[in-house]
């Protein structure tokens, strides 16, 4: 049931996070960025967030029977109105600035995520890795964006 749940809402917010976008990738703005050397072909994009969704909804599902509080769905919601809001920040309102604080604000939560419940969900913790990796990798890609545009 967890399962359905979370796979429902994180690719949800993958739907409303392309929505916000508008034309996104393939504007005429973001097509004129002084763009990363390390900038992914557009295809993986989807390959990467349909795998992070898949497995951070599978680790959420066990980390719910483990550390369901207040204090977990607000940190859930926390990180879905980051991770939606980048979309329409960067995308579509072109505030490259304050995107790179939004996604280093949602890199720290799945930080936080990865590395505090550890030790409670052990080998489990690498269905997050996914996620906090390509966060890593977003940051970077919005961080030299930022610098050089």
């Amino acid at each position: 049931m967890w399962l359905v749940l979370f796979l429902l809402i994180n690719f949800s917010a993958l739907g409303i996070g392309s929505w916000l976008m508008n034309s996104g990738p393939t504007s005429n703005w973001y097509l004129s960025l002084n763009k990363a050397p390390w900038t992914p072909p557009g295809w993986v994009f989807g390959v990467a967030w349909t795998t992070i969704m898949v497995c951070f909804s599978i680790y959420l599902s066990y980390l719910v029977n483990i550390k369901v509080s207040n204090t977990f769905w607000m940190l859930f919601i926390i990180q879905f109105v980051l991770n939606v809001s980048w979309n329409f920040i960067f995308f579509n309102q072109h505030a490259i600035g304050f995107a790179l604080i939004v996604i280093i604000l949602l890199t720290v939560l799945v930080g936080y995520y990865t590395f505090n419940f550890l030790s409670d969900m052990k080998l489990k913790s690498l269905l997050i890795a996914p996620y906090f990796v390509w966060l890593l990798i977003a940051t970077s890609l919005n961080a030299y964006s930022y610098l050089k545009n």
